[in-house]
């Protein structure tokens, strides 16, 4: 299988790999991971317990409790400690983010969002291994605990990585992701900038109209598909008690490929529509929108199936490997200004309202394309180098 790459953090990329994994080394993978799922369960009750009381829950007092837990069961420290301490810290990180998204002075919403026990049917395994827990020797990937793998190399790994994941999809397949340290590939320098606004209709429409994404449907493409493997599944799912029967699994299998078919199609898609945005111009303003509360509107299906926060989340790490200015416009009132002359309208355009008409200087336009004029703007960058742009004019003013 091709090596998928994508950037972590900066100067980081991150290089997928399928594995070949014995029975031998299955089970104790998944030994492995009954082991760190145990210590993320004590650390989602810990962080509870601790949460109630009012009490700091942090990495260092979840590696002191990590120490008890492992003289208080002997199976525990049957494990390597490397994939354990890497739970912690990832439960941390998780913990973390959720506080800063939902914001820590909400206690209820704070609690919904916090990281949540997994369960061993539902969560599939995946364990991290720093530089200590893990060496690459004649090809194979040898694990803290003995556990040897072997590699399906689809190309070289540029330096020697400093981390690793080994996880399964929901396939079955296992697969490793490495991290190695790179430095930026820059690219020629064109001096043009673009403005990037999301949508449902189009994921992305841009200043540059050669440059606008369609919504490439992947998933309503495939959903006849789906839909006959779920019909499937529903006819031969299981009374409550009893194992699931071998028809079953193969209709659950086939669904859950047709499931990868669509994320790997959408994947693809957004990366090289990122790779064409970023080779052609230099500064990027791209509206920070957050399509969550779409879910709960009646465009949740196509939205869903437009896969902004992926295409998002691709054109800045693109933009990242290849050192071009990329920056995040926050999305208020951005369908009500105006690109040309910065007034803002008295009202919100409604959804049905597609073209955006300036009561200040007249101009009219595409809403979306009025949009992603208005991200150049706000980002502070020269509108005139966008298409049918205009040369410097007077400074952004706004509506009283």
């Amino acid at each position: 299988m091709r090596a998928l790459a994508e950037v972590g953090d900066v100067g980081h990329l991150r290089y997928s790999f399928r594995l070949r994994v014995s029975p031998a080394a299955r089970t104790a993978l998944l030994g492995e991971w009954d082991r760190c799922r145990y210590v993320w369960n004590r650390c989602v009750a810990q962080s509870r317990a601790a949460h109630k009381a009012g009490e700091e829950c942090g990495p260092a007092r979840l590696d002191r409790m990590l120490t008890s837990w492992r003289g208080e069961h002997d199976w525990l420290r049957a494990g390597g400690s490397v994939p354990q301490q890497q739970t912690i810290r990832d439960f941390a990180k998780a913990r973390a983010k959720a506080l800063k998204d939902i914001g820590a002075r909400l206690p209820m919403r704070a609690r919904a969002g916090m990281p949540r026990f997994k369960k061993k049917d539902l969560a599939d395994p995946t364990l991290n291994y720093t530089r200590r827990g893990f060496r690459l020797r004649d090809g194979r990937l040898h694990l803290a605990g003995g556990i040897s793998l072997t590699v399906v190399w689809s190309r070289e790994l540029p330096v020697d990585p400093s981390s690793v994941r080994v996880y399964r999809d929901s396939l079955g397949d296992w697969y490793g992701s490495f991290v190695v340290q790179t430095a930026t590939q820059p690219l020629p320098e064109t001096g043009a900038v673009i403005g990037v606004d999301w949508g449902v209709k189009e994921t992305a429409t841009t200043t540059s109209g050669a440059h606008d994404l369609p919504h490439p449907e992947h998933g309503r493409k495939a959903a006849g598909k789906l839909a006959g493997y779920q019909r499937m599944m529903a006819r031969r799912k299981p009374k409550r008690g009893q194992a699931a029967s071998k028809g079953y699994r193969k209709a659950k299998q086939l669904a859950a490929k047709a499931y990868k078919t669509v994320s790997r199609q959408r994947q693809d898609t957004a990366r090289k529509w990122a790779k064409r945005v970023v080779t052609d111009f230099d500064r990027i303003a791209v509206e920070d929108f957050r399509p969550a509360f779409l879910a709960k509107s009646t465009m949740a299906r196509k939205a869903a199936d437009a896969a902004i926060s992926a295409t998002k989340r691709e054109l800045i790490n693109m933009a990242g490997k290849h050192g071009r200015d990329l920056r995040l416009v926050h999305p208020a009132h951005t369908t009500m200004d105006c690109g040309r002359c910065g007034a803002r309208a008295k009202h919100a355009l409604p959804l049905s309202e597609r073209t955006y008409t300036c009561t200040a200087c007249g101009a009219i336009s595409p809403r979306d394309k009025n949009s992603a004029r208005v991200m150049l703007v706000r980002a502070g960058l020269n509108p005139a180098t966008a298409d049918r742009g205009r040369p410097d004019g007077p400074p952004v003013r706004r509506a009283a």
